[in-house]
């Protein structure tokens, strides 16, 4: 359904991303797509063709610059080697510029990895329109929530190895101090419960996918970005 498109950073660099487009493009919201650790893969792509189908421009930008991996050691390495300020002001805005030229509002929506990017976006990424994060948080210290002008949504896992609960209800707390209009869901969950590939592969045994509160998620999220993008 998808295509690999080339669109600049705003410093002039160029990066690649995955654009699934819905059957009428024409005056469709948009949607940036933030992958997880493991890179542009078949599943993330599945993601954005899901949202194409449900009436959205998506654009996963290869942050990984071509690499992924289904080994969990790779997949740390990798992500320990990105830059996450670089990722969120210039590959995440290049994506956000790049459909604001297609798109009178765009969002947001990112897993695991990708989650934190999101809130990181959230705050550096002026047109920005709304953001749902999957069971992902960058450390506190790097969230001014003092610049959040856009509704956050976020699906958080209970049984999170990697964001514990207690991240987030530290999160909710500077979002609450800094008036900043967000919308929290929690599962009786595990980590990545939303990624249906992250089943019996052996090698990402702390993931747990749960189809039941992927779909009440996935619902939620469609709803959020029904209001506040259509």
């Amino acid at each position: 359904m998808g295509t690999m498109v080339s669109f600049k950073r705003p410093d002039g660099q160029e990066l690649k991303g995955y654009l699934a487009e819905p059957a009428q493009p024409n005056g469709a919201p948009a949607v940036v797509v933030i992958q997880e650790w493991w890179g542009l893969n078949d599943q993330i792509r599945g993601v954005a063709d899901r949202l194409a189908n449900a009436g959205y421009l998506a654009l996963v930008p290869d942050l990984y610059r071509g690499k992924s991996t289904v080994e969990k050691e790779e997949a740390h390495h990798l992500m320990t080697g990105l830059d996450f300020g670089d990722a969120a002001t210039q590959d995440v805005r290049g994506a956000v510029q790049f459909l604001k030229t297609r798109a009178s509002r765009v969002g947001c929506v990112g897993f695991c990895m990708g989650g934190a990017l999101t809130l990181l976006a959230a705050v550096n990424v002026p047109e920005l329109d709304a953001a749902v994060t999957w069971y992902g948080c960058p450390p506190l210290e790097y969230i001014d929530a003092t610049k959040i002008r856009i509704p956050l949504q976020g699906h958080w896992a209970t049984q999170d190895e990697f964001f514990p609960i207690s991240q987030v209800e530290g999160l909710t707390a500077r979002l609450k101090e800094a008036g900043v209009a967000f919308d929290f869901h929690q599962y009786l969950a595990h980590h990545a419960f939303g990624n249906e590939q992250a089943v019996g592969t052996g090698r990402i045994a702390e993931t747990h996918y749960d189809p039941v509160w992927a779909q009440q998620a996935w619902d939620r999220t469609f709803t959020f970005f029904g209001q506040r993008l259509r």
